[in-house]
């Protein structure tokens, strides 16, 4: 004898009220197919690799002389490839570290690198302008976390002599994702004074700054130090995809041991790994002419908006979520220009986000800046 079961009836939209909340504010997103026939002044694609054909052909042929394509496993079982431990090498090499690991990307490396690092006991201090990922990595973590003043030296100062705990961690960014501001030498030089593990966000610096294009250590001419950690992206200024940790022998065999993301998940992609290995090796034999570019668009931006930037991310305040949108739109149709429109919760006050691409004509760079005058009301 079979038992009736009972029709069980759900709503059949379930976050309609909170996606009606989120168009009452403008914060509604979407996704849209990207227009190849507008400037890109959005990606932070900042060196113009993803478009260098000569590099992808480079990667494919790296990736011929080996009879498989894809990691197949995490790199604990058999899907840690020659290809994967060549690149670190050279990264640790350029960088100045002992060890190395590639991971999937930036947020899941965040992600895994913080909540793997602070255990119980420990105090996290982390600028309250850090990217999302590793607030993420925050929540998930068993320690203690504080968020302080965006680069408020002196703040942390007073954060570091509160703190007692058996390990304290210290996160920031080199160049922030949305102000494009740099985390002031001051900070670097408290977490060594401190003997502070530090953790260096290089998504948005890595590739920028420095004498040799390397980043916020490059930037401050700071040998890295033990207890130094610098996590980097591939999908911004390597025009790849994938993400790097580098760091001491000690704590690169601990995340090993103890990181989930590198644990559990899939080794990442060959190619993307061997696509970034050939950006890094572009990098290194045009530096002077790349930071000469760099160079040149940031004085255009200077000389334009009148904004001093430390890399290329250029953040212009609008402050209304509806406007920015409207501002964005406009810039699309009438000049073929795309940049980003960034809303709250991500920024406290709405911006555009240029971003000054090497692959874009400095003559038409400029003119997009001085149109943006003519819109933007400082």
């Amino acid at each position: 004898m079979h038992r009736r079961i009972k029709a069980v009836f759900v709503m059949k939209n379930p976050y309609e009220s909170e996606l009606k909340a989120l168009k009452r504010a403008g914060r509604y997103r979407e996704r849209h197919i990207r227009d190849d026939t507008l400037m890109d002044a959005a990606s932070n694609d900042y060196l113009g690799l993803a478009h260098n054909k000569e590099l992808h052909l480079r990667a494919c042929e790296t990736l011929s002389l080996y009879s498989d394509h894809a990691p197949k496993a995490s790199m604990l079982v058999n899907g840690y490839h020659p290809i994967h431990a060549a690149f670190e090498s050279a990264l640790c090499e350029a960088n100045g570290f002992e060890a190395g690991i590639v991971m999937g990307s930036g947020f899941n490396a965040n992600i895994g690198l913080i909540e793997a690092l602070v255990r119980k006991g420990d105090v996290l201090l982390m600028d309250e302008e850090y990217h999302a990922s590793g607030v993420a990595g925050a929540r998930m973590c068993e320690g203690s976390v504080q968020f302080f003043p965006h680069n408020d030296s002196i703040a942390l100062k007073e954060l570091l002599k509160q703190a007692h705990g058996k390990r304290t961690i210290i996160a920031v960014e080199g160049i922030y994702s949305m102000g494009g501001d740099l985390v002031p030498r001051e900070i670097i030089e408290l977490a060594i004074e401190h003997e502070s593990i530090l953790i260096l966000d290089e998504a948005h610096s890595s590739g920028v700054i420095g004498e040799s294009l390397m980043g916020i250590l490059d930037h401050y001419e700071i040998v890295p130090t033990p207890l130094m950690i610098k996590m980097g992206t591939l999908g911004k200024a390597y025009g790849s995809f994938g993400a790097y940790v580098l760091s001491s022998t000690h704590i690169s065999e601990y995340l090993l041991n103890r990181a989930k993301n590198v644990i559990y998940a899939t080794a990442p992609s060959l190619y993307d790994t061997a696509l970034a290995h050939h950006a890094l090796d572009y990098i290194q034999t045009h530096t002077q002419r790349l930071r000469d570019q760099i160079k040149r668009r940031k004085t255009i931006v200077r000389e334009t908006l009148g904004i001093e930037s430390a890399g290329l991310i250029i953040p212009i305040e609008i402050g209304d979520n509806r406007e920015v949108m409207r501002l964005q739109e406009w810039l699309k149709n009438e000049m073929g220009i795309h940049v980003g429109a960034i809303r709250q919760p991500t920024v406290k006050k709405a911006i555009l986000r240029l971003i000054a691409r090497l692959d874009i004509d400095e003559v038409l760079l400029r003119q997009a800046c001085e149109r943006l005058t003519q819109i933007w009301v400082k």
